[in-house]
């Protein structure tokens, strides 16, 4: 497990298995059933733009598309 999950703690490379890890996601997996890439969404975080949590509120509130 990570010691942190915040954009200051880890690399890009650790950002990418955390959301693989948190979505159990796969290449083939059935994300076109759902409308969308999730890890697109998850992009900013990768990026280390934004926070997981802000991503997350902004989903939520109909922000992210």
């Amino acid at each position: 497990m990570y010691k942190s999950i915040k954009i200051a703690d880890t690399t890009r490379e650790e950002r990418i298995e955390i959301i693989k890890n948190s979505l159990c996601y796969e290449e083939d997996s059935c994300e076109g059933s759902v409308g969308f890439d999730v890890m697109s969404m998850y992009k900013p975080y990768i990026d280390g733009e934004k926070e997981i949590a802000q991503i997350n509120m902004e989903f939520r509130g109909g922000i992210v598309r």
